[in-house]
């Protein structure tokens, strides 16, 4: 999806500056995983999600979707600043009540940890984890950005700390937090990353 497609998906109107400039983050050239192309697919992972009957404030999760990366540097504390950004940018667009609920969803993004009874915490949650499920070649684009964005990383420390990350992934009871997210991508989601991590396991 083009800048000029994936801004007409943004969700306010009378507020396309801030879309687009949004839309330039994401297009940043610095960029590799967390893209235009990973804010397109997040996007339509929830109007998957809405589409199948999933109940969540769609306002609300769309727009964290929007502002979830949109701070993407590689050092600490991205979904903090991305979460600044959105509580700075959305003060006069929204109810109160939306923004609060968009910075809390964004901070969330961190650690794709939401409880049970988060109807938007699950959403956000599945819809930015489902590229887990992807199919085989898009899956090793993910991996190979992934890296890309960690080129400053040795090898055998990335080998390292990517591995830990994928088993703890395995070691959640589940990855997905909705019932259509879990019976549409759980199984899949699974299996690529247990190949991955057997591949990482091979290097030197």
């Amino acid at each position: 999806m083009s800048g000029v497609d994936l801004l007409l998906a943004w969700p306010l109107p009378g507020a396309r500056a801030l879309g687009a400039q949004l839309v330039a983050a994401y297009n940043h050239p610095s960029r590799r995983y967390h893209d235009a192309q990973h804010l397109t697919e997040v996007l339509a992972r929830v109007h998957e999600l809405s589409a199948d009957g999933v109940a969540f404030d769609r306002m609300a999760v769309v727009l964290a979707a929007w502002f979830h990366d949109g701070v993407y540097d590689g050092e600490p504390d991205a979904e903090r600043r991305s979460a600044a950004w959105a509580a700075e940018a959305l003060d006069t667009l929204v109810e109160p009540e939306t923004l609060d609920e968009v910075v809390r969803l964004v901070l969330l993004t961190e650690h794709h940890t939401p409880a049970d009874d988060d109807p938007n915490g699950c959403a956000l949650s599945d819809a930015d984890l489902a590229i887990l499920a992807a199919p085989a070649q898009r899956y090793a684009e993910y991996v190979a950005a992934v890296r890309e964005e960690y080129a400053h990383v040795p090898d055998d420390l990335f080998a390292l700390g990517r591995s830990a990350v994928l088993r703890d992934l395995l070691a959640k009871p589940h990855l997905f937090h909705t019932a259509y997210a879990r019976a549409s991508w759980e199984d899949a989601a699974r299996a690529n990353v247990a190949a991955e991590l057997a591949t990482l396991a091979d290097t030197p």
